[in-house]
C-alpha cells in the first residue's frame, strides 16, 4: 500500500428531470476525451438499474503486460482517493438511489492478468499489445436511474481543485442539454443489419475451421485422460473498421442490449461490450455473481413460424442434460471460489440454473452470493476469482493452461472485466465476452464455447459463429466492416 495520505472526496450530486436520451448522451459525451459509458441501453432496467457516462478522467491507471507486480499497482492507485466520512454513507441514508455509482474508476483488467494469480506458460501471441489494466478515476459522471427514470449529476470535491464543484455540476447539466442537438443526429436512419446473409469466408481469423475442431477434439482428449472436466475455447475474427466506434455501441444498445453493455475510449483503441453476464457486483459488503453456461440462438420476432423456433429451442437447452451438468461444474466453481473470501457460512446459490432471454440468443444463468470478509478489498476478490469460471473452465487452473497451448493469440480484454471500483468500495465488473476491440483500423471479435467430454465439435464451432454474427452484423449496419454477403 501508498505511504500517502489518501485525497478525501466530498460528494456534490443534484438530481435532474430531463429530455435527454440514453443514445444521444452515449453521442454527446463520445467528442469528450477517454470517455467511459456502462449499460445506456433498455436492459438495464433489469440488471444493475444504472447506466453511467463520464469524461476527461482526473487520473489514469494503464499497466503493460510487462510490469511485474499489478495488483501492488492496483492498490496504490485505488488507495490516493477515498470517500470524505460524511459522505460515505449517503446511499443508506436514502440521500442517493442505492447502490448507484457515485465517482471513482471505470475501466478494464485483461484475461492475461490471471498470469499473475497462477503460475501459466506463456505462448500465445500478444499481437494487439493493448494495455493490460487500464482504469481512469473521474471526479464527475453522469448516473442514469432506470428505475426511477431520472438522471444524477455528480461530482467529486477534492482539495486545491481549480473548478469548483458547482461548476463541474453545471458542466454535466450542459452535456445533458446538448443532448437536443444529439437528437437530431439520432433520426440518421442506421440499417439494422442481419446474420442470416453474413459469411465468415473473407474474414480473418487466428483459427480456420479444422484447426477449431482440431483444438475441441483435444480438450476431449484431456478430458478423457482426466485433466480437465471442461475448457471454455475461443478464436478470434479480424475485419477492417472505419467508421465511429460510438455508433456501433449506440446500434448494440439498440438492437442487442445487454444489462453488462460497456464503451470505453483509450484514444489508441476502443471497447464496444454488449456483454450480458456479470462477473462480480460489491455492495455494502456483499459479494454476488453471475456465471452464464449454456447458448442457443434466438430469432428476435414476434411472428408464428419464429415464436415456435424459438419455444423449441428455449425447451431444448432449458432440459439439455449436458448443459446443465456444464452449468453445475461452474457454480460449484464460483462456490469454491466465493468461499475462500467471504465470512464462513455465508455463501449461497441465491438463484439456481434459470433461462434469461436476449435479442440473439437463450443463455443458461445462476447466482452465488456471500457476505466478504471484514479484511477483503478489490485485489483479494481478483486473486480468488479471476478469470470467471465460465471462461476458463474447471478445474480453473489446468483449464487456463490447456486455454494458453490452444488459443494462438492472447485474449486481451476479450473474457477479462470490464466495469467500476466506487470510492465506497462498491464494484461492478462484468465478464467481457460478446466484447470487440477496435484498434488500427480493425475490429476484433472473439467468441468460444465451453468444451465437455460428449461435445460436438461441429456443434461447437456453429455456437460460436452464432455469437460472433451477432456483433459482426452490428459492425456491417454501421458500414464499415467489410463483412461479406452470400450470394
Amino acid at each position: 500500500m501508498s505511504d500517502r495520505k489518501p485525497i478525501s472526496c466530498r460528494l456534490h450530486y443534484r438530481r435532474i428531470q430531463t429530455g435527454a436520451t440514453l443514445r444521444g448522451l452515449s453521442r454527446v459525451f463520445s467528442r469528450q476525451q477517454y470517455c467511459s459509458i456502462l449499460g445506456a441501453n433498455s436492459a438495464v432496467a433489469e440488471s444493475g438499474g444504472f447506466s453511467y457516462w463520464a469524461a476527461e478522467p482526473r487520473d489514469i491507471l494503464e499497466l503493460a503486460a510487462e510490469q511485474t507486480d499489478p495488483f501492488r499497482q492496483i492498490e496504490n492507485a485505488l488507495s490516493r482517493y477515498r470517500l470524505a466520512d460524511a459522505d460515505a454513507n449517503l446511499g443508506r441514508m436514502g440521500l442517493l438511489p442505492s447502490g448507484m455509482f457515485a465517482g471513482g474508476w471505470i475501466g478494464y483488467f485483461s484475461y492475461e492478468m490471471g498470469r499473475f494469480i497462477e503460475r501459466l506458460p506463456e505462448r500465445a501471441l500478444d499481437d494487439l499489445r493493448l494495455p493490460l489494466i487500464r482504469l481512469c478515476f473521474y471526479d464527475r459522471i453522469i448516473a442514469y436511474d432506470h428505475r426511477d427514470d431520472a438522471f444524477w449529476i455528480v461530482a467529486l470535491e477534492l482539495p486545491n481543485d481549480a473548478e469548483r464543484p458547482q461548476d463541474k455540476l453545471a458542466s454535466l447539466e450542459r452535456r445533458l442539454g446538448e443532448c437536443g442537438q444529439a437528437r437530431i443526429e439520432e433520426s440518421s436512419p442506421v440499417g439494422l443489419g442481419t446474420m442470416d446473409d453474413l459469411t465468415l469466408m473473407q474474414i480473418r481469423r487466428n483459427m480456420s475451421r479444422q484447426e477449431y475442431l482440431d483444438a475441441v477434439n483435444r480438450v476431449k482428449r484431456h478430458i478423457r485422460d482426466g485433466d480437465v472436466y471442461q475448457v471454455n475455447l475461443s478464436h478470434r475474427f479480424q475485419v477492417p473498421f472505419d467508421a465511429r466506434p460510438i455508433d456501433l455501441f449506440r446500434w448494440q444498445s439498440r438492437h442487442n442490449p445487454c444489462g453488462c453493455a460497456a464503451y470505453i475510449d483509450a484514444d489508441g483503441f476502443q471497447i464496444v461490450s454488449t456483454s450480458p453476464e456479470m462477473f462480480v457486483t460489491v455492495r455494502d459488503g456483499r459479494i454476488w455473481t453471475k456465471p452464464i453456461k449454456g447458448t442457443r440462438p434466438r430469432i428476435d420476432g414476434d411472428d408464428p413460424k419464429a415464436s415456435r423456433l424459438n419455444a423449441r429451442r428455449f425447451h431444448d437447452l432449458l432440459t439439455s442434460e449436458k448443459e446443465q451438468a456444464e452449468l453445475n461444474m461452474i457454480i460449484d466453481l464460483e462456490r469454491n471460489d466465493v468461499a475462500r473470501i467471504c465470512k464462513p457460512g455465508t455463501r449461497e446459490v441465491v438463484q439456481p440454473r434459470t433461462i434469461e432471454t436476449y435479442p440473439t440468443v437463450y443463455h443458461a444463468v445462476a447466482t452465488i452470493a456471500g457476505q466478504l470478509r471484514d479484511d477483503v478489498g478489490l485485489t483479494e476478490i481478483l486473486r480468488a476469482m479471476f478469470p470467471g469460471g465460465s471462461i476458463t473452465g474447471a478445474p480453473k487452473i489446468r483449464a487456463m493452461e490447456i486455454i494458453e497451448q490452444l488459443e494462438p493469440t492472447a485474449r486481451g480484454v476479450y473474457t477479462g472485466a470490464i466495469g467500476f471500483v466506487g470510492l465506497d468500495a462498491s464494484v461492478c465488473l462484468n465478464v467481457a465476452i460478446r466484447t470487440i476491440i477496435i484498434t488500427r483500423g480493425s475490429a476484433f471479435v472473439q467468441t468460444g464455447g465451453g468444451i465437455v467430454a460428449d461435445s460436438d465439435p461441429q456443434m461447437e464451432w456453429e455456437e460460436t459463429l452464432v455469437k460472433a454474427k451477432a456483433l459482426l452484423a452490428g459492425i456491417q449496419a454501421v458500414g464499415a466492416g467489410r463483412v461479406v454477403r452470400q450470394m
